[in-house]
């Protein structure tokens, strides 16, 4: 055997290009092979192959009896389908005649009805408004567009516009996106919006010459943006307008743009257009920007851009300019050891760091943590490198539960936030960082149902154990504290002993969100739970309603419950 090896290397040496020639071959086959295994499609997985616990969740009665272990398994099913392919590789339940009959692809009906549905799936994050009329010499929405020819969708559409501060995202032609602060067009009937959108089948954009139009829903993710400036409503004028908003100027040319550009050159945090004057600010007890008017109100024409609406004498329209308001900024460590030890306590992906945020800007003095987060650190908590027992900071961040880390605290406020949002936002943390977002192929994956499985319980274990063993816990929602900032934080501030300056909770709706508040813009296109997960949270979640109301406390807020 030796001596064959031995001829063989001799015979390649003499005549190379036969070696090479040989092996060339032998990579093509290989190929060739993998290729073949990758065309023969993936097994499909048939009831009798299924586990036991397919499409079954566990039955989890949800009072004092429910079973709250963190290690129960959610079962994952695949389509019965298998792997799904195109037109042409599978064919679908119909036959051609039958979808003929049934105008799946030629029907007006049948795309309206698509339509409608898609529409239904966007109201979470946009309101379709109409099918409107367009005009390639006087567009209907006059901010930026842009087009996709193969991979437009509805949700990209309005993801864009959303992300550069628009209110109206409009499709049409199935591949073609507007963004624009007012629509300025008739309406056309409904039937004209019946093009398929490039890359959604499922979905209409548009027409010929023919926008659907969508008002986007920014109030409660985000704020609606005009440019750089951060619109912040139309409010009536307060009595001292001289001592609220001190600094003015009459623009008989006015436009949103000249007024916010004034302001922010004589370094004020608000802009307020009144029809011609334009007044600069700080936000303050003369004018809180707490009570809102309606927008109708202030819809008045801006003299210098007939698009825009400029205030009246007695509403003003107010944006928030670049300049930001040094008011809350200083932060320190507490002069002298603190008294007690108070826990800002949440499940993870609840908001504790946003939280945090709020808690250091409204008092001034750093927040510590029972961990150690270098990025959060290097972003400004400078409280994160104190051991938690410090007593240099105001109170400490924790995910624990259990009865002896829960006792180590004097005091703790309790952060609760719906479990569906929470564990997205914890499963983003975990992989794509504080303020990024999880990988399509972690969702689609086996982490999501993995991730569910575990902290699902812990969801509702975690607010149990801190209201059973807890010394003076302070429940705040983390809805109620988006939803109505000022009161929430003046509730939080009090537990910490400390007397919050008006002003300076002012200050900080202002610069609210911070270094790490995740968009909330970029969402998924799909629903990532299934109908079993959702059986196993709602138990948990009617579990932590009860012993909330058990102990005379508000229950969890209405929308916990999936509609």
């Amino acid at each position: 055997m030796a001596k064959l090896l031995v001829k063989l290397q001799r015979y390649f040496r003499r005549k190379p290009v036969r070696f090479f020639s040989l092996l060339a071959l032998y990579l093509a086959a290989g190929s060739l092979v993998f290729l073949h295994s990758g065309f023969a499609g993936e097994p499909t997985v048939t009831g009798s192959q299924r586990g036991p616990g397919a499409g079954e969740g566990p039955g989890l009665p949800y009072l004092g009896v429910m079973q709250l272990s963190r290690g129960f398994k959610a079962a994952v099913t695949m389509p019965e389908g298998g792997r799904r392919h195109g037109r042409w590789f599978k064919s679908t339940s119909k036959e051609p005649a039958e979808r003929g009959k049934a105008g799946d692809y030629g029907s007006t009906r049948s795309r309206a009805l698509r339509a409608r549905s898609g529409r239904e799936k966007e109201e979470e994050r946009a309101r379709y408004i109409g099918c409107y009329v367009d005009n390639t010499r006087r567009r209907t929405l006059r901010g930026v567009s842009f087009f996709d020819y193969k991979k437009m969708t509805v949700f990209r559409c309005q993801d864009n516009c959303a992300e550069r501060g628009y209110l109206y995202a409009g499709l049409e032609f199935g591949a073609e996106c507007y963004c624009g602060h007012k629509v300025q067009a008739s309406n056309a009937s409904e039937s004209e919006c019946n093009m398929e959108c490039k890359g959604e089948r499922s979905n209409v954009c548009g027409g010929a010459n023919r926008l659907s139009i969508y008002r986007l829903e920014l109030a409660q993710e985000s704020a609606r943006r005009y440019g750089s400036a951060i619109f912040r409503g139309c409010f009536r004028q307060p009595d001292n307008v001289s001592l609220a908003l001190p600094v003015s100027q009459l623009m008989p040319n006015m436009s949103v743009d000249k007024c916010v550009d004034f302001c922010t050159e004589k370094e004020y945090p608000l802009s307020a257009l009144a029809g011609t004057a334009c007044r600069c600010g700080f936000p303050t007890t003369l004018f809180t920007l707490h009570e809102r008017e309606d927008e109708q109100l202030c819809a008045q024409k801006c003299a210098g851009e007939e698009f825009e609406s400029c205030g009246t004498a007695e509403y003003l329209l107010v944006y928030q300019t670049q300049v930001q308001d040094n008011r809350c900024m200083d932060r320190r460590f507490l002069p002298t050891r603190a008294k007690q030890l108070v826990a800002l306590a949440s499940f993870p992906g609840a908001g504790n760091t946003w939280a945090r945020h709020l808690i250091e800007l409204a008092t001034g003095f750093y927040t510590g943590s029972y961990y150690f987060d270098g990025s959060l650190y290097n972003k400004g908590f400078k409280g994160e490198r104190d051991h938690w027992r410090s007593g240099r900071t105001i109170c400490i961040k924790t995910h624990e539960s259990g009865q002896k880390e829960i006792e180590s605290f004097d005091a703790a406020i309790l952060l609760i936030r719906n479990p569906y949002k929470a564990l997205m936002a914890e499963f983003n943390r975990k992989y794509g960082g504080h303020i990024g977002f999880a990988a399509h192929a972690h969702w689609k994956g086996k982490e999501w149902p993995e991730f569910v499985a575990n902290y699902a319980p812990w969801w509702a274990t975690h607010t149990l154990d801190w209201l059973r063993y807890g010394k003076k816990v302070l429940v705040v929602h983390f809805e109620d504290l988006k939803r109505d900032l000022f009161v929430q934080l003046q509730r939080m501030v009090g537990l910490l002993g400390i007397t919050a300056c008006q002003d300076r909770l002012l200050c900080v709706e202002g610069q609210k969100d911070g270094n790490f508040k995740r968009s909330g813009l970029r969402k998924l296109e799909y629903d990532p739970y299934t109908p079993e997960m959702r059986k196993v949270i709602s138990g948990y979640i009617k579990t932590v309603d009860t012993a909330l109301k058990l102990r005379n406390l508000s229950g969890v807020p209405e929308d916990y419950y999936p509609r």
